[in-house]
């Protein structure tokens, strides 16, 4: 019988999971939840200059999509053979083949602005969901782009190990 090696692959996973940041998104929906609860069960105006109660509606109904954004948020990388391949759920899709890198770094990228999808940064656009590292990605074509990471160790030694023609 013959036993192949294992494929090496680096693959990262990664969900909005700052205390902060949900704490801040529950409670701006809590306001409309209690609004509504005021306005419309209780038949006190909410505020001086209170908003229909469709306005509340709406209000929560805005406020519930962004919530379920950052719930469904997701930054998934995978390297292996073939290449990199990058999803950001639900906004980009990204695959690039090993022949189309020039150059890859694991940068400290610094603050560009905040967390998502950033555009025209010094590193190209930036997909991240935490944290200031990532990988710089230089193409052949001249673009570039970053995915950031919060395993940069990890990264970096799988680069090496496996990679580094590329460093």
């Amino acid at each position: 019988m013959i036993i192949f090696p294992p494929k090496m692959v680096f693959e990262e996973y990664q969900r909005f999971k700052q205390w902060w940041l949900w704490m801040i998104l529950i409670g701006t929906t809590l306001i409309p939840v209690y609004g509504l609860f005021q306005q419309v069960y209780l038949g006190i105006p909410f505020g001086n200059n209170p908003a229909s109660d469709e306005g509340l509606v709406v209000f929560l109904l805005l406020m519930m999509a962004i919530l379920a954004l950052f719930a469904f948020s997701a930054l998934r990388t995978r390297i292996d053979d073939t290449g990199i391949k990058m999803v950001f759920i639900p906004f980009k899709k990204k695959s690039v083949a090993w022949d189309q890198i020039e150059q890859l770094r694991v940068v400290n990228y610094g603050f560009v602005g905040g967390w998502g999808v950033r555009l025209w940064t010094s590193f190209g656009t930036v997909y991240n969901i935490s944290g200031n590292k990532g990988l710089s990605i230089q193409l052949k074509n001249g673009k570039q782009f970053l995915i950031g990471t919060a395993k940069p160790d990890e990264l970096q030694a799988y680069l090496q190990k496996h990679r580094s023609n590329f460093l």
